[in-house]
């Protein structure tokens, strides 16, 4: 048997992920007609048949799915091979896209952005603070940040920062006007300040404690998106306050707000870097999830 060459096996692979010849040849910059072609001349040089084809559909034959599972994980080491030795030839030069929520460009990427800057003076930061969920590859960016529950299962995703926690605080004159609660459901007799998303969510108060949790929705003496507006709102004495500890922690340590309820705070995973691919990774995005998961293991 003649040995297939790679060109060949990576067409054959992009037609059997996208399941279509047009599509794959999009993706490949080619024709679909010379797609198809790689694909027949592989198949003969194999002898066996790998995809089966109609005029509207394309289907992995039993030897094609046996050789697709074989065959992404190689293609995928030699990809990252390939990208790991242009990028040891080449400064990392031109724009990075990012899109992220408020919350994670103003605790997580904001303290990143000088010392990445100054390590990659050819890289040019481009950040877009978006609260709704974006398609980055449709939207022109080069990677997004979301939290766990948001990423979308085919996306390749790296942690950004360390563990975060949701905490309620209020100020010192309204816990002595009101008390302190105990349990989360006291919230729902006592002035509370919420947040509004874009789309016009307002999301549940979530608890937990011991494998036990609660959600609730109390009434809001004051519904906002900016959540520093939120903030100065309670240490006026407004009302109760749910905010990342990376907003609340200046205002505790200086005592304008005081943490309820710390014992059913309990720690989540911070947001995530996430991206389509790390085929062909761009150099400025390359140099990102290296700098991040430096800081990381520091």
């Amino acid at each position: 048997m003649d040995r297939p060459d790679l060109y060949a096996l990576d067409s054959f692979a992009a037609v059997a992920r996208h399941r279509n010849f047009r599509r794959a040849a999009i993706e490949r910059g080619v024709s679909a007609s010379t797609l198809s072609q790689a694909v027949r001349e592989l198949e003969s040089r194999m002898g066996v048949r790998l995809l089966n084809r109609t005029t509207r559909s394309v289907a992995l034959t039993d030897a094609g799915a046996a050789l697709l599972a074989r065959l992404q994980p190689a293609l995928f080491e030699i990809g990252e091979a390939v990208a790991a030795a242009r990028a040891a030839q080449a400064e990392p030069q031109g724009a990075l896209r990012i899109n992220a929520p408020e919350p994670a460009v103003e605790l997580v990427l904001a303290p990143l952005v000088a010392d990445f800057l100054a390590t990659y003076p050819a890289v040019r930061l481009e950040v877009t603070s978006e609260t709704r969920f974006v398609d980055i590859v449709a939207g022109g960016y080069d990677a997004g940040v979301r939290w766990g529950e948001s990423l979308a299962q085919d996306m390749i995703a790296v942690p950004l920062g360390p563990p975060q926690r949701f905490v309620v605080a209020a100020a010192p004159s309204l816990i002595a006007r009101v008390g302190a609660p105990q349990h989360p459901r006291d919230l729902m007799d006592r002035p509370c300040l919420r947040v509004r998303f874009p789309s016009g969510a307002e999301p549940a108060w979530e608890f937990e404690r011991d494998g036990e949790a609660v959600q609730i929705t109390p009434a809001a003496r004051l519904v906002s998106g900016n959540v520093h507006m939120l903030l100065r709102a309670a240490i006026d004495g407004t009302g109760f306050v749910p905010t990342f500890d990376g907003y609340a922690r200046p205002h505790l340590e200086s005592g304008a707000l005081v943490e309820v309820l710390a014992d059913w705070s309990e720690t989540f995973p911070g947001p995530y870097l996430y991206y389509p691919s790390r085929r062909t990774m761009p150099s400025p995005l390359r140099a990102f999830v290296d700098f991040v998961q430096a800081r990381r293991r520091r």
